[in-house]
């Protein structure tokens, strides 16, 4: 059964969303497992152990429906459910049902890999980084960019690593990719170039404080005061033991990034009149 798949619009973080073409699409295609190829800048990373698991329990007659792309020179790629086929071929199973998708680009079928597993079985927020850089995603892109201006990767901590996906894309998303370019600025400046620099729970406090109140702040003045208050690794212990006791007064009211964020503005007050300060 063949049938139009209208442009899908689906906005998982912020204003950021991810879009594909309308196409055609066919529902329950028997393939051979064997046919079937991985592109690997458009899925995630192939788990061997998560394989493994569902070969284990396989249970044939609840195998479901595979997604895949069929390209113009007739080659099936796996959009969802290469672990499901891993999982068939060690089972000796040659034929699986699959959504066929028409006329799809690298680039959107990486964008749909990302549509399909929003909610399920959702993909490391590494592999959701790179398949949403090979589908042109802009959250990704914009990350991407901000993040080789200061000659900084991303998917491991290191002197020249983030290793805080999902807290730099969560400051994209929320407020920008300025204020994750400001952000990275504030903590070289005050900290150094370093791995307990880019330790996620501060850059996250350094982009909520910057996100809400940047208009109010210079950066250097900012960063300056931070290091008054310590190194990278006192400032991360000190977030930890506000955190572990519910934030600021026992407040309970909110994260580790929160509770960072409550201490930038802590930083940033010192020395200020009341009618100067920001109340994070």
């Amino acid at each position: 059964m063949a049938e139009l798949c209208a442009e899908r619009l689906d906005a998982p973080m912020g204003e950021y969303a991810f879009r594909i073409p309308e196409h055609e699409v066919t529902y329950g295609v028997a393939v051979k497992v064997a046919d079937l190829k991985i592109d690997p800048q458009a899925q995630r990373t192939l788990n061997e152990k998560r394989a493994q698991k569902i070969f284990s329990g396989l249970v044939r007659e609840a195998i479901g429906t595979v997604i895949v792309s069929k390209r113009p020179n007739g080659d099936l790629y796996i959009i969802d459910g290469q672990h499901r086929c891993r999982a068939c071929t060690l089972a000796g199973i040659p034929i699986i049902l699959a959504e066929v998708h028409h006329g799809l680009t690298r680039d959107q079928e990486a964008i749909l890999f990302l549509i399909k597993n929003k909610e399920s079985h959702k993909p490391r927020p590494i592999d959701e980084y790179h398949v949403g850089l090979t589908g042109g995603v802009p959250l990704f892109m914009d990350t991407d960019e901000t993040l080789k201006r200061h000659r900084l990767a991303l998917g491991s901590s290191s002197t020249n690593s983030v290793g805080a996906v999902s807290g730099v894309l969560q400051i994209v998303d929320r407020y920008g990719a300025e204020a994750l370019d400001r952000t990275l600025t504030v903590a070289e400046k005050a900290w150094g170039r370093a791995a307990e620099t880019w330790d996620g729970m501060l850059l996250g406090g350094i982009g909520m404080f910057i996100g809400r109140w940047g208009d109010l702040v210079d950066d250097a003045e900012l960063a300056q005061k931070m290091l008054s208050m310590g190194t990278a690794a006192k400032w991360r212990s000190e977030i930890l033991s506000q955190s572990s006791r519910g934030g600021f007064n026992n407040s309970r009211t909110g994260s580790r990034v929160t509770t960072a964020c409550r201490l930038v503005a802590v930083a940033w007050n010192k020395g200020r009149k009341a009618e100067n300060r920001i109340e994070a």
